[in-house]
């Protein structure tokens, strides 16, 4: 191939435009015509910021998608538009703390690849009352004292 057919070659490609999907706002619909759902899509693929809502128009969940699964911090409401939990995904699955609320207790959890994983705290009335200890999902260990937490847990810094 000749220089000049190379510079031809790489002036055309440069002037072609990109193949890029283009990002729209999107809402989606029930047979009844009830909002679902709305956010942004990348041809098909769920891409970006959605909220979901329940019939009444509250807000049933919201975050963020990455093509077309969970990704990042999501929120999750009651019917009564009470926060019933929080935390992140990776890829569609539960990754890290995530807080669960549920009438005067909130338990804080670490989970890895969608099982719990580590240790999960619980509080009532905003005061700790137990330490669980979970290892693929399933509970290790429940403390009802930081000196039996600590006795067990020595290799555990605070």
């Amino acid at each position: 191939m000749t220089l000049s057919l190379i510079t031809k070659l790489l002036c055309l490609l440069y002037l072609l435009p990109l193949t890029q999907t283009e990002r729209v706002f999107k809402r989606e619909y029930d047979a009844s015509g009830f909002l679902k759902g709305e956010g942004w899509v990348e041809g098909s693929t769920k891409e970006g910021y959605w909220t979901y809502y329940f019939k009444d128009g509250n807000t049933q969940k919201k975050g963020h998608y990455h093509k077309d699964k969970q990704q990042g911090y999501w929120y999750f409401y009651s019917v009564e538009k009470k926060l019933l939990k929080e935390g992140h995904f990776t890829s569609g699955v539960k990754n890290g703390w995530w807080t669960v609320y549920e009438n005067n207790t909130t338990t804080k959890m670490q989970y890895i690849n969608g099982k719990r994983e580590g240790f999960a705290l619980v509080y009532t009335n905003k005061k700790l009352q137990k330490a669980l200890k979970f290892e693929e999902d399933k509970k290790m260990g429940e403390w009802n004292s930081l000196w039996s937490f600590k006795r067990d847990n020595p290799q555990v810094e605070f």
